[in-house]
């Protein structure tokens, strides 16, 4: 059956071949040798129609182990959060949902309204003078903090704790040698960064500090002993969190933190199978002008009336490219609105108990399953919604999280992926969308499958 709305015809095709002079689509072609182009026919499926197509695509998206028919212990920077119906009416506003970036201010208001109030709940998440308009992604951020230390203190040399995100260091690496920048790594001890052997890594020549807090383990960093070995030295220290957490820890900002980045997926993004997120990116007042991307700002207009302008926008597109700070040319307004509406509707004690909520249920599950006697927590530090667990020596996590799976839910992070020391741990992530009943049927398949 020939669809009359298909933005190609059979004329239209004529047309077309026409206009360049040939008869076939196989003669756009001609200048490939025949003896090496595939004569034969693709091994694909044959055409299907639209129901037979529908019925397909919902099948495949029925072998998906999603968050509504399984309960999540998995973390490790994709959380499973519960998120307000509102979030997705007002991302879903066309205004909203086709807006790209504002390059005609004054008519883009509403968007820039959107992005100023992401940046002023973040300031006060972070206790922090300012914010950008948001980053790629936690990673990406806690990257362009490292190349703005650098920038800042022209020196060549970062600090970064081993309890970091895997895949955040990477990117910190893989950014670091294009700047031709060396990444030197600190060990952990009992979960959090190994203090004495991170003030002898840091000397005169370390732009930054870099530490994650709650880190990657889930334990929660000693910010105040951390921050005056790297500023005796005059060097930045760059702290990655989790913006949820921060509803019960004191803000970096207010511990010493010259920069302050992370993801705002818990506050309201989807996991949608790994992405995109959106990162956030906060420094104090000196940085400002060294900050990537955008910011924007509030101002009045000759009849005073209020109004949003790009205050500052520090990429390569709109000043000198020898001058530019990052050639991060964009960021995640649409993300950066899901986070906006998130913590408006929640609002400062709605912050609070969720925080609450994902630190007691955490809490619960840790004394739960350490009190199964097979399996104990790895570390004693102090922890958010994340911890460790020591499964015993030689076990293998991997066919651990697949029957787990196959009973019904979804496992922790293999450890052993990036830790190797860690081959036989797990970690677990426990959020407020988990209940009594969810935490005492993991540890007892998690006892049974040991």
């Amino acid at each position: 059956m020939m669809h009359r709305y298909l933005p190609l015809t059979e004329q239209d095709r004529q047309e077309m071949l026409s206009e360049i002079g040939i008869a076939s689509v196989e003669e756009l072609f001609a200048d490939i040798p025949a003896g090496i182009r595939y004569q034969g026919k693709l091994k694909v499926s044959e055409a299907l129609s639209e129901p037979q197509l529908l019925r397909y695509m919902r099948g495949l998206a029925a072998k998906n182990a999603d968050f509504d028919r399984y309960p999540c212990f998995l973390g490790a920077g994709i959380y499973d959060h519960h998120i307000p119906v509102v979030i997705q009416h007002v991302i879903s506003r066309s205004e909203f949902y086709t807006a790209y970036t504002p390059y005609q201010p004054e008519i883009s208001q509403g968007e820039l309204q959107a992005i100023f109030e992401f940046q002023s709940y973040i300031c006060e998440l972070t206790g922090m003078a300012v914010a950008n308009a948001s980053m790629y992604d936690g990673a990406t951020a806690l990257a362009e903090a490292g190349a703005l230390a650098v920038g800042a203190t022209r020196r060549k040399r970062i600090v970064v704790s081993s309890t970091v995100h895997p895949e955040a260091k990477q990117i910190l690496r893989t950014t670091a040698k294009g700047l031709n920048v060396e990444v030197v790594e600190a060990g952990y001890r009992d979960g959090i960064t190994d203090i004495e052997q991170l003030a002898s890594l840091i000397n005169e020549e370390t732009a930054a500090v870099l530490v994650q807090s709650p880190n990657f383990f889930g334990c929660v960093e000693d910010i105040r002993a951390i921050e005056p070995l790297i500023h005796q030295v005059k060097g930045l220290l760059v702290v990655s969190s989790n913006p949820l957490a921060l509803g019960l820890l004191e803000a970096p900002g207010h511990l010493g933190a010259d920069l302050v980045v992370g993801d705002a997926q818990p506050l309201g993004i989807p996991a949608a199978l790994g992405g995109p997120t959106c990162g956030y990116f906060a420094a104090s007042a000196q940085w400002m002008r060294r900050m990537p991307g955008r910011i924007v700002g509030q101002t009045v207009d000759r009849q005073g009336r209020r109004g949003y302008v790009l205050t500052l926008q520090a990429r390569e597109q709109h000043i000198r490219r020898e001058k530019a700070t990052s050639n991060i040319c964009s960021n995640q307004a649409l993300l950066a609105l899901c986070a906006s509406v998130y913590l408006s509707t929640m609002g400062k004690q709605g912050i609070r108990e969720v925080a609450r909520l994902n630190l007691q249920k955490a809490h619960y599950a840790a004394q739960t399953i350490g009190s199964s006697g097979r399996m104990k927590l790895a570390f004693s530090a102090p922890f958010f919604n994340e911890f460790v667990i020591r499964l015993p020596r030689g076990c293998d996590v991997r066919r651990i999280n697949r029957e787990l799976l196959e009973a019904g839910m979804i496992g922790g992070y293999d450890l052993g992926r990036d830790y190797p020391e860690l081959a036989d741990h797990m970690l677990v992530a426990v959020t407020e969308q988990r209940s009594r009943e969810e935490i005492k049927t993991f540890t007892s398949a998690l006892e049974g499958l040991l």
